[in-house]
C-alpha cells in the first residue's frame, strides 16, 4: 500500500511539470488539410512521420489507451502499459510494458505502426524511446493535459493521426455539450459548497489548485475548490484541510480498502463540517484521474456528491 502510495505521488508530481512545459492547446498546428494531412507534431511538440496505414498500435498510458478504445481502435492495440491492462475493450493476452522504462527490444520486436506514449516517460530527462525510434517507428507523446481544452487537442491529435477526424470531433463535441449542460446549472447556484478532494490519503494528503482540470470541473458544477489559492497538484497538511472545513470531502483514492470510512476515521477531523454531515464521497479514480473523455462520468459523479438535490 505505502508502495501504491509513492508511486501515485511520483507520477502525480512527474504530470505537473511535464504538462507545465507542453504546448498549450492551439499553439502548434495539429494538421493541414484535415481530409488528408496527418499531424508532424506530436502533443510534446516533438517532430514525428506518422504512417499512412495504422494496423499496430502500442499504448502507453490508460487516458491513451481509453481514447483509441473509445475512437474504435481497441482491436488494433497490441501492447499496452501495466495500468492499461484492466481497461474494458482490450484484447486477451496482449504484453504489458513498463511505463517509465519500456523494453525498446521487446517493443521492436513487436513491429508496431505507431506508439501513443506519456511525457512522464521523459520525467528524468531521458527519453526511454529514442532507440525506437532510431529504428524508424513512430513515437507520439502526449503529456499529461492539465486543461479541460487540453484534453480535447489530445482527443482531436489521436483521431487525426489515425484518419478519424470525424470520430474525434463528434467525441469532443459531445464532452462540449455535457460541459455546457452542467456550467448552465451551476450559474444558478448562488451558495455555493465548499469542497476538498482528495487524490492521495494520509499520511501523504495530496490535493491540487487551479490550473488543473479537476479545479475546473469543481467549478462548473458550482462549488469552490477550498485549495483554490493554490496552483496545480500540491501536497496538503491535515491543519491545512481542518482550518479549510470544506462542506464536502471527496476522494478518489483507490488503493486503500474503503477510503471514505478512512477519511471519516482520521483524529481531529470529527468536528468538520464534511464529516459531521456525512457528506464525504468516493467518485471513481479512472473518470477523474484519467485525463480524457472519461471526465464526464467524473463531473456527473461529483455534482451529484456535492449538490444532490440539484444533480439528480
Amino acid at each position: 500500500m505505502k508502495r501504491k502510495s509513492i508511486l501515485v505521488l511520483t507520477l502525480i508530481c512527474i504530470m505537473a511539470v511535464l504538462a507545465a512545459c507542453a504546448p498549450k492547446a492551439g499553439e502548434e498546428p495539429m494538421a493541414g488539410d484535415q481530409n488528408s494531412d496527418l499531424p508532424v507534431k506530436d502533443r510534446a511538440g516533438i517532430d514525428i512521420s506518422i504512417p499512412d496505414e495504422i494496423n499496430k498500435i502500442i499504448s502507453i498510458s490508460p487516458a491513451n489507451t481509453e481514447i483509441l478504445i473509445e475512437l474504435g481502435f481497441g482491436d488494433k492495440i497490441i501492447a499496452v502499459d501495466e495500468y492499461s491492462k484492466d481497461i474494458e475493450g482490450l484484447p486477451q493476452g496482449i504484453p504489458l510494458f513498463d511505463m517509465m522504462a519500456p523494453d525498446a527490444e521487446k517493443i521492436v520486436a513487436l513491429e508496431p505502426d505507431i506508439i501513443y506514449t506519456t511525457g512522464m516517460a521523459m520525467a528524468e530527462g531521458n527519453d526511454p524511446y529514442k532507440p525506437i525510434r532510431d529504428m524508424g517507428i513512430c513515437v507520439a507523446y502526449i503529456p499529461a493535459s492539465l486543461s479541460i481544452e487540453e484534453i480535447y487537442e489530445d482527443i482531436l491529435f489521436i483521431a487525426s493521426s489515425l484518419k478519424v477526424q470525424d470520430k474525434g470531433l463528434d467525441l469532443v463535441n459531445r464532452m462540449k455539450n455535457k460541459i455546457e449542460e452542467f456550467k448552465k446549472v451551476g450559474a444558478t447556484i448562488e451558495d455555493k459548497k465548499t469542497v476538498y478532494f482528495e487524490i492521495s490519503a494520509a499520511p501523504y494528503l495530496y490535493s491540487f489548485g487551479k490550473g488543473v482540470f479537476l479545479n475546473e470541473m469543481i467549478e462548473i458544477i458550482g462549488a469552490e475548490n477550498v485549495l483554490s489559492d493554490h496552483e496545480w497538484w500540491i501536497s496538503v497538511s491535515e491543519e491545512t484541510v481542518i482550518a479549510a472545513d470544506p462542506d464536502v470531502i471527496i476522494t478518489n483514492v483507490d488503493y486503500i480498502e474503503n477510503p471514505v470510512e478512512e477519511i471519516k476515521s482520521r483524529p481531529g477531523w470529527e468536528n468538520m463540517k464534511a464529516i459531521k454531515n456525512n457528506d464525504v464521497y468516493y467518485v471513481d479514480n479512472y473518470a477523474t484521474s484519467h485525463n480524457n473523455h472519461n471526465i464526464i462520468t467524473g463531473l456527473e459523479q461529483m455534482a451529484r456528491a456535492i449538490y444532490p438535490d440539484i444533480y439528480r
